[in-house]
């Protein structure tokens, strides 16, 4: 099972590149134009302050605290490959960096922005000329993954189990919602963020999670049902 979360990486990863190209050649302009007016139109004013401290929640000093904290408590526990696969928010952020600084790409007008936040967090002071992929949906998708990959292979139970998944995305749905209703990233944004995310976070969880785990949840899956099995 790590092999195929490895090769989905790489599938995401040539996605995203593919994505970006065509990013890059300005196919998505009329899309990114028309819904987020939609969604604006659609979306009363009084959710601007809820969903402008909801997208906090994706900030980066909130999201690469978050893994900074993860990678720290499996340094207690010794585990260097978990260790060195939280840590992966850093090269991810990097790329979204990268892309946001090569890419021509505006963000969407001054007109669009509703976001009512008061925030003196430095990465609201921090501007790029462009604005492809979305930091806010490239960390949040890269976290939703880990977390995914760790429901998915340590719980047995169907029911808790799809709840928790069903929970975590529309967590992530929520958002990438925001980003694009506050003005702040065009979809196409949150789209390249998205891929770059699954892309890093399933690499990452191929080094997070334990071999044993993936193993077991593999035996469980495919071993026939016994009695002491059912209920």
């Amino acid at each position: 099972m790590r092999i195929k979360l490895l090769l989905l990486s790489l599938l995401f990863a040539f996605l995203f590149t593919y994505f970006s190209y065509s990013v890059a050649k300005e196919r998505w302009q009329k899309i990114d134009f028309d819904t987020t007016v939609k969604l604006q139109d659609r979306i009363p004013q009084k959710f601007d302050g809820i969903f402008s401290y909801f997208s906090l929640i994706g900030s980066a000093e909130i999201t690469v605290g978050f893994c900074l904290a993860a990678a720290f408590l499996y340094l207690l526990k010794k585990r260097w490959l978990a260790i060195a696969g939280w840590l992966m928010i850093i090269p991810a952020t990097a790329a979204e960096v990268f892309g946001k600084l090569i890419l021509f790409h505006p963000g969407p007008p001054v007109f669009f922005h509703r976001s009512l936040t008061p925030t003196s967090l430095p990465s609201f002071y921090v501007h790029t000329d462009f604005s492809y992929p979305s930091g806010h949906m490239t960390r949040t998708i890269f976290i939703v993954t880990i977390f995914c990959c760790m429901v998915i292979f340590s719980s047995k139970n169907i029911v808790p189990r799809f709840f928790i998944l069903c929970s975590i995305l529309l967590f992530a749905l929520l958002m990438g919602l925001t980003r694009v209703y506050l003005g702040e990233h065009w979809v196409s944004d949150i789209f390249g963020g998205a891929l770059l995310g699954l892309a890093t976070g399933l690499f990452a969880s191929v080094l997070i999670l334990r071999p044993a785990q993936v193993f077991d949840s593999e035996v469980w899956r495919s071993r026939p049902q016994t009695r002491r099995d059912q209920p």
